[in-house]
């Protein structure tokens, strides 16, 4: 299961919907990378066969493809705004390490 919170639903509803291309939800897909080895990769995308789907109270959906999924198992999703930075943040309990510029991460 991945828990997509209410800012996190609410912000990826209102980006879909002003999107100039039809989109179904925000993807988070897990791909080689970085200096760790894995990295995630966050898109907006329409929703394909085998993805796995997940709403948000807002009403945004998180789509996840089955391989990346298995990386993905008990991640909250969120949203945060500042000052400096705004953006989603995925909070992954399967994370062992991550890089030291927190880019990418090990499992």
């Amino acid at each position: 299961m991945i828990t997509v919170t209410d800012k996190a639903g609410t912000r990826i509803r209102k980006l879909a919907e002003t999107s100039p291309t039809p989109v179904s939800g925000l993807r988070i897909k897990v791909v080689g990378g970085g200096c760790s080895g894995l990295q995630y990769k966050i898109e907006l995308d329409a929703e394909k066969k085998g993805d796995k789907v997940f709403e948000g109270a807002g009403g945004g959906r998180v789509l996840v493809d089955r391989k990346s999924y298995l990386y993905l198992v008990d991640t909250v999703v969120d949203y945060a705004e500042s000052l400096q930075n705004a953006g989603f943040q995925i909070q992954n309990p399967n994370v062992k390490s991550t890089c030291g510029c927190g880019e990418s991460f090990v499992v």
